[in-house]
């Protein structure tokens, strides 16, 4: 495999044609780029990164808004989807969009991320289940794919509750 370089920025409106294609093609259909499209028109982006090499984007991170209930004093986010096409995968643009993506949002002030995410992959990014801090997603799904990662020295033990993304996520 050549070396290459990734640069990693914000995402830019003329973007989205791009985004949606690494999306459709890194998951094999066109639900989550209706759902990042849908996020964008909403407005409800904490944080949008893509991955360039060449200039060309060939990978996406989102970081939206959650509630947690009964705790609404604290911001936290979700992480999702992440996308890379396939042919840059397993290059280790994903890990720099997460750990990039990480940084913005502790420097807006996030206190926790949430991912439902494979469990071999989120945790070298310092993610854990979710369970075990006292949060549980709306959706029943096993506790190792629901993870936590705190941002804030507050974060974990302080915020515990019920984790519900915003309505564009219900349909994926």
């Amino acid at each position: 495999m050549a070396a290459f370089s990734v640069a990693i920025r914000p995402e830019r409106q003329t973007d989205q044609p791009a985004i949606a294609r690494i999306n459709e093609a890194a998951f094999g259909r066109p639900d989550e780029a209706r759902l990042v499209a849908a996020i964008s028109r909403a407005g409800a982006t904490l944080c949008s990164l893509v991955g360039l090499v060449d200039g060309t984007p060939v990978g996406h991170i989102l970081f939206t808004p959650v509630m947690v209930e009964p705790d609404p004093g604290h911001v936290v986010a979700g992480l999702g989807p992440l996308a890379v096409l396939p042919a840059f995968q397993r290059r280790g643009i994903g890990g720099r969009l997460v750990e990039h993506g990480l940084a913005r949002c502790r420097a807006l002030g996030v206190a926790l991320v949430v991912v439902v995410g494979h469990p071999d992959y989120y945790p070298r990014f310092g993610f854990v289940p979710a369970a075990a801090h006292g949060l549980r997603w709306e959706v029943d799904v096993p506790d190792e794919v629901f993870m936590v990662r705190a941002l804030s020295p507050e974060g974990l033990g302080r915020v515990r509750g019920l984790v519900r993304y915003r309505p564009e996520f219900a349909g994926v």
